[in-house]
């Protein structure tokens, strides 16, 4: 296990600020630290304040091709088949609607396929490939399975639409990037990340091995990052409050008990710095014990992180949403707050791997 003070000493440097690392140490956030907080509203400066130059402009003109409508489009188009759980036709009728979409917006796809206790599983990826470092490549990723009975709008239509939501937007004919970026929705998260755990174990050995030799082409590039999202969209506070708390962040997590922890650290910074610079409402927060999401599989192999709306361990398996795995789950339970809370970390994401795959605007 990386020790605690190698990866603050990292984060010292990459901040610049101590004061910032009480934020990584994966302590309970005290009451009175949440409620000194601001309001999420860009007209009183929780974020931005940051002199942009003409690079981070550059980024800014691909975040701001984010769409609030979309986003709440496609997490409403999961929703119609209900909580997608693994094993349904439901489940199956997702799968095909997300290649589809994918699928229009020019993105060529693909399945991987698994067992899943004797039975046969897929789940859909497409990628887009980088114009001068094809082999390499950053993984963005949301499960699209649910339970509960609902329709499992946020756990995690959610996080699916975010992923998919940057897909559409760098699928755009004047948008290049140097490094690829693939667009990950994962299968049977909720039974124990089996469909991360499938690709994991089917595609690791793959990774930067050009096929057909001299072709150019690399169906599995060398993994540089995993960035995952689960849950985007319920910050109500716990206790548990009737609207969106005036506190609401969106939370980037990694694991310290992992052998990539520092490398990890590093790429959290990194979302946490572009959450500052491109998103428009909520802050962002960062701790150090990512748990249960599809990230897990990938923590010791590559740096690896998670994006929620509240903090696995501390929060939401504390109670903090009461909707999480139940029938409540619906895209009517949301607010337009609720929702933007989302297109906030797609923000954060597509602000730092932007500049990671070297992004730009033809």
């Amino acid at each position: 296990m990386t020790s605690v003070f190698s990866v603050l000493s990292v984060l010292s440097v990459l901040l610049g600020a101590t004061p910032a690392l009480a934020q990584v140490t994966g302590a309970a956030r005290p009451d009175s630290a949440r409620r000194q907080r601001p309001a999420p509203n860009p007209t009183r400066g929780v974020l931005g304040g940051v002199a942009m130059t003409a690079a981070d402009s550059a980024i800014k003109a691909i975040v701001d091709r984010l769409d609030f409508d979309s986003y709440k489009a496609i997490i409403k188009g999961l929703t119609q088949f209900g909580d997608r759980e693994q094993g349904t036709k439901r489940n199956e009728d997702a799968v095909t609607w997300i290649e589809q979409q994918l699928q229009s917006w020019g993105y060529t796809t693909e399945r991987v396929k698994y067992d899943f206790r004797g039975s046969p599983r897929e789940q859909v990826f497409a990628t887009k490939v980088g114009s001068a470092v094809p082999q390499e490549m950053y993984i963005l990723g949301g499960h699209m399975d649910g339970r509960g009975g609902g329709e499992a709008a946020n756990d995690d239509a959610s996080g699916t639409a975010l992923v998919m939501e940057i897909a559409r937007v760098l699928a755009a004919t004047d948008v290049t990037t140097t490094r690829s970026v693939r667009f990950a929705l994962w299968n049977n998260e909720e039974t124990g990340l089996n469909g991360a755990r499938a690709y994991v174990a089917q595609r690791a050995s793959l990774q930067g091995i050009e096929n057909p030799a001299g072709s150019g082409k690399y169906p599995e590039p060398r993994w540089l990052g995993m960035i995952q999202h689960d849950m985007m969209m319920w910050d109500h506070g716990n206790p548990v409050q009737h609207q969106q708390v005036l506190d609401a962040d969106v939370d980037i997590e990694f694991q310290l008990n992992s052998a990539k922890a520092e490398e990890s650290a590093a790429l959290a910074v990194k979302l946490l710095n572009a959450n500052r610079m491109f998103a428009t409402d909520y802050p962002a927060v960062m701790s150090n014990a990512m748990s249960n999401t599809d990230s897990a599989p990938f923590q010791d192999l590559v740096p690896s992180v998670s994006l929620r709306e509240n903090r696995r361990l501390y929060e939401t398996g504390r109670g903090a949403n009461p909707h999480w795995h139940r029938a409540t789950d619906l895209y009517v339970t949301f607010s337009d707050a609720d929702f933007r809370l989302g297109i906030n970390a797609a923000q954060t994401t597509l602000g730092a791997v932007a500049r990671l795959i070297e992004a730009r605007i033809k």
